[in-house]
């Protein structure tokens, strides 16, 4: 699928991935970012493979106060995207970014003496406001460094970030295995270890400048040529709020690939078991193989508004196949949950072009950092509401239930290209 204006394909698309990484959009800057980003998401995937075990074996939560526990830090990481847009208009994003890193490594610190369910519980909840605020950062930075090749640097931070959650992922298995509270306590001290390098390298940047130009390429819109009727703050802009809530929805793969596969193959399939860790190999290893080429392909504001349908097809095809695994033999069901995990990839490689540019794109340049912090509440709601959703409603409604799903993200994904749409053609009739 081509889904460029005719402005020729991104030279770097045919570049190799180790090449691009090097000389990458943005420059040293880009590089240097790109390095703390691999790093950072190294000890994200200690974290995520372990925190559950440590609060189980270490900190001897219940099961209910665990949920409960990742519940209020879920809702704590969606107020971390708007304070942090809000704060980058007004101090300097590296500066914010380095705070974000050394916040998260004294938070990490202090889960090695809190125990209690009372201390934990405001202790989880900054670090994940500081990861949700670290992610918006970072968004911003990429954006104002790399300019107009922002769709090439997202693909490069998405392999490396794979990358480093597969490293860390791999490391926390070692740990894991010894299984004693040292391993434990090591693998949290990792991850901490990760943000204070990850600090380190932001200070060596250099704050970068928005000097970006959409308007000078084809197909692209001036962000900042948005009609002066247009509220310049994102929580008055009717239309921004509808593609942020609209953006919920397309993010819905996450939630698909890490909850709702493996559960609903150990639960209402006859696949093995053993099967469940193949999903996470198949995406990774489809991210850093085709981000690069999706990316190449998928590049300006208006192309990114066909990304979406491409991405409600697929999803919609990957909750069709989900639903038929499941009246299968094991052979059949192995052969539709591997299938399942392949479109759900190839619908995420959709969204994280289509979701980025356009949250660039459809912000006013002059307060593109708080319209930024908005949009990237989307992802944190979902990574709260999503789990619950999957598990409480779609699953317990058994085949029906992902059918549903799949019509309805497929029916929301053609409203988000119509409101993407429609936004772009004002914002171009108003640069004319």
């Amino acid at each position: 699928m081509r889904y460029g204006t005719g402005g020729g394909e991104n030279p770097r698309g045919g570049q190799g991935l180790i090449a691009q990484l090097r000389n990458p959009p943005g420059g040293r800057n880009a590089r240097i970012m790109l390095l703390a980003l691999g790093l950072d998401r190294t000890g994200s995937g200690l974290w995520a493979s372990s925190s559950v075990l440590y609060f189980t074996f270490v900190t001897h939560l219940s099961a209910r106060q665990i949920g409960l526990l990742l519940g209020v830090a879920g809702v704590a990481g969606i107020v971390g995207s708007p304070v942090a847009g809000r704060l980058a208009d007004r101090f300097p994003v590296r500066s914010l970014l380095i705070g974000c890193h050394l916040l998260r490594l004294v938070t990490l610190g202090l889960l090695l003496v809190c125990n209690g369910f009372n201390a934990l519980l405001p202790v989880v909840a900054v670090t994940y406001l500081g990861d949700r605020g670290a992610k918006t950062l970072e968004m911003l930075f990429a954006t104002r460094a790399a300019g107009e090749q922002r769709a090439a640097y997202q693909a490069l931070s998405r392999s490396a970030t794979n990358a480093g959650c597969a490293l860390g992922a791999g490391i926390a298995a070692i740990g894991l295995a010894v299984g004693t509270h040292g391993a434990y306590q090591a693998l949290i001290v990792g991850d901490a270890l990760s943000f204070a390098a990850a600090a380190a390298l932001v200070w060596r940047t250099r704050e970068p400048q928005d000097g970006s130009a959409e308007a000078a390429r084809p197909g692209g819109v001036a962000a900042g040529s948005r009609p002066s009727a247009r509220p310049a703050n994102p929580w008055w802009d009717r239309g921004y709020l509808l593609f942020v809530l609209l953006d919920i929805a397309m993010c819905i793969d996450d939630s698909i690939l890490n909850v709702g596969l493996p559960l609903w193959l150990v639960n209402r399939t006859s696949a093995p078991h053993a099967l469940v860790p193949a999903f996470l190999v198949i995406n990774t290893v489809l991210v850093v193989l085709l981000q690069l080429r999706v990316s190449a392909r998928v590049e300006g504001p208006r192309p990114a508004t066909w990304a979406v349908l491409a991405y409600g097809v697929l999803l919609f095809g990957c909750c069709l196949v989900m639903a038929a695994a499941s009246r299968g033999g094991a052979w059949t069901a192995t052969a539709l949950m591997l299938a399942a995990a392949l479109l759900v990839t190839l619908a995420e490689l959709m969204r994280s072009v289509s979701s980025w540019e356009l949250a660039v794109s459809l912000a006013p340049q002059e307060a593109r950092a708080s319209y930024l912090g908005v949009a990237g509440m989307s992802q944190s709601i979902q990574k709260s509401a999503g789990p619950p959703l999957l598990t409480g409603v779609v699953m317990a409604a058994g085949p029906a239930g992902w059918v549903v799903l799949g019509a309805l993200v497929a029916g929301l994904s053609v409203v988000q290209r119509a409101a993407c749409s429609r936004r772009l053609q004002v914002a171009a009739a108003g640069s004319r």
